[in-house]
């Protein structure tokens, strides 16, 4: 309940910061075109993002001929967690990572690397792929998908504040008021990443912990985030992985280092391992 409730608070923060960057661009008028805008871009990522998120890492659609093993332990673990049997998908690189995508569980695609299904032996790979299937159970890859278009609509309309207010500001604006206006346009962007991520990293404790129950033990993912964070600390990245898909994967896909630990979209290995094996299921 707890991470449900922060969820909660930081995406009334983001919405909160969407309607001032909107009320200082055009007043009360631009505070409800702002609003409007960030549903359509919202209902624009609930529909197509889990093609573009398939795109953008090759990951390919396996068929149960094709990856007999995997399918059957997606399958059963799915029935574990009380969801239809997702979509499953191989993306052909030699980094282990593991990600889901999609709307919503009967439209869910569960994704791993080659490089995961090369070092992982059964019970880590179960681990993994229930922590996915905790995302698919708990809507987190919609939930992350708004947090990051609302952060996208905030920068959007920081700089158009911004240009607003280097080309003469808003008519009747005194020094204060452009001063303070030009000040929200520099920090709303950073508040925005900074939820975004802390939104990303409460999601991940909570896929940790369901992952165990779906798993029935904490083990197999806990030994399976060792193997991921030595094969982070080697550089071991996802060729096809960016910035706007890191937080949907299990670990950082990118190189070790790549984001400061404020903007880390997933919280500490050391910290997820230990609350995994402190578990009583």
């Amino acid at each position: 309940m707890y991470n449900q409730a922060k969820t909660l608070f930081l995406f009334c923060m983001l919405t909160g910061v969407v309607m001032l960057l909107g009320q200082a661009l055009g007043g009360n008028r631009g505070l409800v075109i702002a609003f409007g805008a960030a549903l359509v871009m919202n209902a624009g990522m609930y529909w197509f993002s889990a093609k573009l998120v398939l795109a953008q890492t090759r990951a390919r659609i396996v068929t149960q001929a094709e990856a007999p093993e995997l399918h059957a332990l997606v399958s059963h673990l799915a029935a574990n967690a009380g969801l239809p049997m997702p979509r499953v998908a191989i993306v052909e690189d030699p980094a282990p990572n593991a990600f889901a995508t999609g709307r919503n569980p009967s439209h869910a695609v569960v994704a791993v690397t080659r490089g995961l299904l090369d070092v992982m032996g059964r019970e880590e790979l179960a681990g993994v792929l229930s922590h996915e299937l905790a995302h698919v159970k708990h809507r987190d890859i919609l939930i992350c998908s708004v947090a990051a278009c609302m952060a996208s609509a905030i920068m959007f309309l920081s700089f158009m504040a911004r240009s607003a207010a280097f080309l003469g500001g808003r008519r009747g604006a005194g020094a204060g008021g452009l001063l303070s206006g030009l000040l929200l346009t520099f920090l709303a962007p950073l508040a925005a990443a900074l939820i975004q991520a802390a939104i990303s990293r409460s999601r991940e404790y909570l896929a940790d912990e369901d992952g165990a129950n779906i798993a029935q033990t904490p083990d197999g993912l806990a030994n399976a985030l060792e193997k991921l964070g030595t094969a982070s600390a080697r550089g071991m990245a996802v060729r096809t992985a960016g910035p706007a898909t890191a937080n949907l994967f299990i670990v950082n896909p990118l190189s070790a280092g790549a984001l400061g630990r404020l903007f880390a979209t997933h919280p500490p290995l050391e910290e997820r391992i230990q609350r995994l094996r402190g578990l009583r299921l």
